[in-house]
């Protein structure tokens, strides 16, 4: 059986990829990506729901003492650092599969409510599901199984390059994930808070969205 301070941090992002999963399936079923974009709001509801019910498991998750400026500081320009290798990290090399997007116009017209969700999912929700799972969970639990008692400092290469190396081949744009992961663990294993990397996380994807909507390209989502 799988430990509960394990699963704590395994279920919001395995409930995650269930409905990338699901996406798929339909897809290849026959289903029009148009029929559905509302799924990705009832996605992040669900991590939400789930990460809000199991908040008072996540230690990592206390405010830092003495944090400011310098971690929202940071998070801002390693945010930027890795939005902006994330648009411009797209050669054909760079790029594993078939990213299906998700384009939220309807006859030409912006769907702004698809577009507010899936910003606010992208910034406030993915962040924490995926910076508990890869970084908190999964990169400390590879240097020890009781993950809790590792100080984020004395994580080794090892463990710290497979959970890069694993966020990578999580996203098409494996390059930009790769850096993306580095980035996000150096901020973790040097703050030790797991804010400052959910912070610049976030900062990348609320950029990222912005940017997507301003120029059209619909793919990168």
């Amino acid at each position: 059986m799988i430990d509960r301070t394990n699963l704590y941090r395994i279920a919001p992002f395995a409930a995650y990829v269930f409905f990338m999963i699901l996406e798929d399936l339909l897809l290849k079923f026959g289903w029009q990506a148009d029929e559905l974009r509302l799924l990705y709001a009832v996605k992040i509801a669900v991590v939400a729901g789930l990460l809000w019910a199991m908040r008072s498991a996540y230690s990592e998750l206390r405010w830092p003492d003495g944090a400011g400026f310098r971690i929202w500081g940071a998070a801002l320009v390693a945010g930027i650092v890795v939005f902006i290798a994330w648009i411009n990290l797209t050669a054909d090399w760079m790029v594993m599969g078939d990213a299906v997007g998700f384009d939220p116009r309807d006859n030409g017209e912006i769907d702004w409510f698809l577009v507010t969700v899936r910003i606010i999912g992208a910034a406030l929700v993915v962040p924490v599901m995926e910076e508990l799972f890869w970084r908190s969970f999964l990169m400390r639990w590879i240097e020890h199984p009781n993950f809790l008692t590792v100080n984020p400092a004395q994580v080794g290469i090892k463990a710290f390059g497979i959970a890069a190396a694993l966020f990578a081949l999580a996203h098409s744009l494996w390059l930009a994930g790769l850096f993306a992961g580095i980035i996000y663990g150096l901020l973790y294993t040097r703050s030790r808070t797991l804010w400052l990397p959910i912070l610049a996380h976030g900062v990348t994807n609320a950029v990222l969205g912005i940017w997507i909507v301003v120029t059209g390209n619909w793919s990168f989502w």
